[in-house]
């Protein structure tokens, strides 16, 4: 079986067969003649928003990259999850998500699905026993992200899964902290995964994606209806954008864990940092199931500092090579306040995250230049 960096770069992308091209084409064609009427040619080509040949190169790469029959490719991480939500969901049923989901995702439920007449329950799905205790007979879905955004919990995949299928649900891992590079959450009895392709997969900050990988066929059958239906798809231009960048995404993460692991060094000895978020650490509560799931801890890390939220925005706005943005996962640092930018749907809710914390995505720069910039911003709170 091919390894994982030989899949990212020729899964589903052989050569052309016209021109021999090793590069997957771009295919812009909104449109595919076809052989008498109803007589589709090799790949069941029509209408791009049914199918289009860059898109199933991608969607074949992601899911070998994952170990999983189906790849499914969106225009965005929450066109994937709302397309989802909506195939496994029905009016009066129950959604268990992470007490520390993203703001994006939470805002779905909360805003959107409720209205639909969904009900939910946030639990620390670091938390077994919650999560057994959280779990209805109307239970359909169990949504857990690991490591979470942005406070890098971690939840035991294994054991989820075993209590989702003992009460007739299906588990969704949101794995893009992890990327496929570093954990597989279908090997561990995940369902589905999901990937904003926006973050690690595309990598370089250009492109906005997402994607659905599952081995159900039934449930890949019902999501691509849903798709369809919905038009929830990415641009042809998009998909080889994120296809180029998939292609190194091994390379990448292992760039991105040397320099967060430095980075993480740096801050648990600094007398301005309060605590820091990071699953590598020994001390952290999900240190042991982390690293029996994951191949490395990853670029994600967290840290509140000493002097509260005014001294977190202070470092926001003092770092030069860290950038101050929001998303993650690109070849570039970014630095965010996540209670003010990414997770500000979350403020007043069970979910409000503290406003002291830094939300660190760890580019692949040089390190010693990227410790430089973060002593620049915390030695002042000294």
């Amino acid at each position: 079986m091919p390894g994982f960096s030989t899949n990212a770069i020729h899964a589903g992308q052989e050569p052309d067969p016209t021109t021999g091209a090793v590069i997957t084409p771009i295919h812009p064609s909104s449109t595919f003649a076809q052989d008498g009427v109803g007589g589709l040619r090799a790949g069941g080509y029509e209408y791009s928003r049914s199918a289009n040949p860059t898109r199933t190169a991608l969607q074949e790469c992601l899911a070998a990259l994952e170990g999983g029959r189906h790849g499914i490719a969106f225009g965005s991480g929450m066109g994937a999850s709302d397309v989802l939500l909506r195939v496994l969901l029905a009016p009066g049923d129950h959604l268990v998500i992470p007490h520390d989901a993203y703001g994006g995702t939470f805002r779905l439920v909360d805003k959107i699905l409720t209205g639909w007449g969904v009900e939910y329950t946030p639990v620390d799905l670091g938390d077994v026993a919650a999560l057994r205790a959280a779990v209805r007979p109307t239970t359909k879905a169990i949504w857990c992200e690991t490591p979470t955004n942005p406070l890098l919990g971690i939840a035991d995949i294994a054991a989820l899964a075993s209590v989702a299928h003992e009460a007739g649900a299906r588990l969704v891992v949101d794995n893009t902290f992890a990327s496929p590079y570093l954990q597989n959450p279908l090997a561990l009895g995940a369902d589905v995964v999901l990937h904003s392709t926006t973050k690690y997969v595309g990598g370089h900050s250009d492109v906005v994606g997402g994607a659905l990988v599952t081995s159900d066929d039934e449930l890949a059958a019902k999501v691509l209806f849903t798709q369809n239906s919905v038009g929830s798809v990415p641009g042809p231009f998009d998909a080889w954008l994120t296809l180029r960048g998939v292609k190194t995404l091994a390379v990448r993460m292992e760039r991105h864990s040397d320099n967060a692991e430095r980075v993480v060094e740096l801050l648990a000895g600094h007398p301005a940092v309060s605590r820091v978020l990071y699953p590598g650490l020994p001390e952290h509560p999900g240190h042991e199931v982390a690293a029996k799931q994951m191949r490395r801890f990853g670029g994600m890390v967290s840290f509140t500092v000493a002097g509260g939220r005014e001294a977190a925005l202070k470092v926001c706005a003092s770092t030069r090579l860290f950038t101050l943005a929001e998303s993650l996962g690109g070849v570039e640092s970014l630095i965010e306040h996540p209670g003010a930018m990414t997770h500000a749907s979350v403020a007043g809710s069970a979910l409000e995250v503290p406003d002291d914390l830094i939300r660190l995505s760890v580019g692949i720069e040089d390190v010693e230049d990227l410790l430089d910039d973060l002593r620049t911003a915390l030695d002042p709170l000294r």
